[in-house]
């Protein structure tokens, strides 16, 4: 049986949500979907996906929260910021919290659907902190 990986995706619309889940879900990624921060924390730590697709802003814990506590966890699950803020100094805070890519809604979803597979396939084996790529190969932050 060939492993699909698994991304958790944390966006509160839902519509954004249905066509997020859809897509991956074709691109032979099993989904997991979380609407609010808090949810997402309990999920990555529960379920251990392989990415995480992360809205910043949600509902109770924003996805700058969600993103300080993996990086103080150490937690080298690859995450992907999106976002409809486009301003370097956002693109920055994803970069010095972890993040491995940050996408400007609204976004193309191909290229969603290949950074997110790029992501996967960059994550491998869960590794240290350390040794965990501060960013996609080609793909820029700022």
């Amino acid at each position: 049986m060939v492993h699909r990986p698994r991304v958790l995706i944390v966006e509160d619309d839902p519509d954004t949500l249905v066509i997020l889940r859809v897509n991956l879900n074709a691109s032979g990624i099993d989904p997991i979907l979380a609407a609010d921060g808090r949810t997402a924390i309990a999920r990555i730590q529960s379920e251990e996906p392989d990415a995480v697709l992360l809205d910043v802003l949600l509902p109770g814990v924003d996805g700058w929260e969600v993103l300080q506590e993996l990086h103080a966890l150490g937690d080298p699950v690859p995450v992907i910021v999106c976002s409809g803020k486009n301003n370097p100094h956002d693109i920055q805070r994803a970069r010095d919290l972890g993040a491995v890519a940050y996408l400007v809604k609204p976004f193309d979803i191909d290229q969603l659907v290949d950074v997110t597979h790029e992501a996967v396939r960059v994550k491998g084996p869960r590794v240290a902190a350390e040794d965990a790529s501060p960013a996609i190969e080609g793909l820029e932050l700022a």
